[in-house]
């Protein structure tokens, strides 16, 4: 309810602070600039667009929705028993969002909004107050942790994230954070962010099974440093759309920790990865670590990340502790055979998860390519991705399954 009065407050803002401004898509050309009526929505290539006449509100606005075929399944396989199923086409909307950011009052407030229209959650709502070089950020959002998981999903290359996304992002969470940019431009470009979150995974504020003398585990901390030595660094898209013609490069480190009843966390909240189960308030201490590279060039991709993560159970007495990483490139072979559509890029990827270094049969490897045809960038993109899923055994192999998505992803 106050997320949707919220919304209702920002779209009726505008109107209500201007009664006698009518919203014009193409503002007449004659006259003086007091006798122009005020542009105040018009739709642009973000959708639709909004701002008040004194330049105190802003908002772009649209929906964006991911038509998806998956065959033979329609998550990558985990256990022998998912390689072992005969599986089935699946034809759906896989997202729907309704997103919204801006700002308000003055430049320096910014908002964010996005509401699943599939599952009807609220997704995120934080706002960020303060100047570039430092801003406080504080609400519900994808923590900032991990580019992959940073990276909308409106904007990968690949139909659905790698299989290191499952098992090592912790999603969207509540909380508050200091982060900003310094030196930027220069060879000691850097963007920090450092933050406290609830540790709860998304929509929950604190475990209501605990009692108020036994609070479940602790705090969420996190800490993530970036490092933009080329060309100002590389933004959270992936695929060389703009074709950058000098380089850019950005090289990442993060830590997060915290302890609940979680060992993982997703768009759906906290859950369990496989062979937990589910946990007592303050069962599980997480600690993580991940490092990662980025770079673009002339229709040239690069994405890398490697990521460390222990899991102690205080109930049992017990640790386990996990790596995986994932490599990914693209590239638009019309930058050296002009024959080739200009609109088509072609990517590849690998990754693994080793979801026990003390065990030797859950080892997971995932190898793909994808081809992504390009109508109005991320904003409209078809890709069809064929991906290779592994399960190994020491020096043996325990099964594959080979996975087929078709996609469109159009925003409006």
């Amino acid at each position: 309810m106050l997320s949707g009065a919220f919304l209702m407050a920002l779209l009726v803002a505008p109107a209500a602070a201007e009664p006698g401004v009518v919203a014009a898509v193409h503002p007449h050309e004659s006259g003086t600039d007091s006798q122009k009526p005020h542009r105040w929505a018009h739709y642009g290539s973000s959708g639709l667009e909004l701002g008040s006449q004194d330049g105190a509100f802003s908002a772009k606005v649209n929906v964006r929705s991911q038509l998806r075929f998956t065959s033979p399944f329609e998550s990558a396989p985990r256990r022998e028993s998912h390689l072992a199923q005969p599986g089935e086409s699946n034809l759906g909307f896989r997202r729907a969002r309704f997103k919204m950011d801006g700002h308000i009052g003055v430049p320096w407030i910014n908002y964010k909004y996005e509401h699943d229209l599939v599952g009807g959650n609220l997704l995120d709502l934080r706002f960020d107050v303060g100047p570039e070089w430092m801003k406080l950020r504080f609400g519900q959002w994808k923590a900032d942790y991990s580019r992959e998981r940073m990276d909308s999903s409106g904007k990968q290359q690949f139909v659905e994230r790698s299989i290191v996304n499952r098992e090592f992002t912790i999603g969207r969470q509540k909380g508050v954070e200091l982060t900003g940019r310094l030196a930027k431009g220069s060879l000691a470009d850097s963007q920090y962010f450092v933050g406290v979150f609830t540790g709860q995974g998304l929509g929950v504020f604190r475990d209501r099974r605990v009692a108020a003398d036994a609070a479940d585990g602790s705090p969420m901390w996190l800490a993530r440093y970036q490092w933009n030595p080329i060309g100002g660094g590389v933004s959270l898209s992936q695929s060389d759309l703009e074709r950058q013609a000098d380089p850019r490069l950005s090289l990442a480190a993060a830590t997060t920790s915290n302890r609940s009843s979680y060992t993982r966390f997703s768009s759906g909240g906290g859950s369990q990865m496989d062979g937990f189960a589910a946990g007592a308030p303050g069962q599980y201490s997480l600690r993580q670590y991940m490092t990662e590279a980025a770079f673009k060039q002339r229709g040239f991709s690069l994405q890398q990340e490697f990521h460390w993560k222990r899991v102690r159970d205080n109930v049992n007495a017990t640790e386990t502790h996990m790596r995986g990483s994932y490599v990914h490139a693209g590239y638009f072979f019309n930058e050296i055979y002009s024959k080739i559509p200009r609109q088509l890029e072609f990517a590849g990827r690998y990754s693994f998860v080793d979801r026990s270094t003390g065990r030797s049969n859950d080892l997971l490897h995932e190898a793909g390519i994808v081809a992504n045809w390009f109508f109005r960038g991320h904003a409209d993109k078809l890709s069809v991705d064929v991906s290779r899923y592994s399960l190994a055994a020491a020096q043996s192999s325990l099964g594959s399954r080979v996975g087929v998505r078709v996609q469109w992803d159009a925003s409006f």
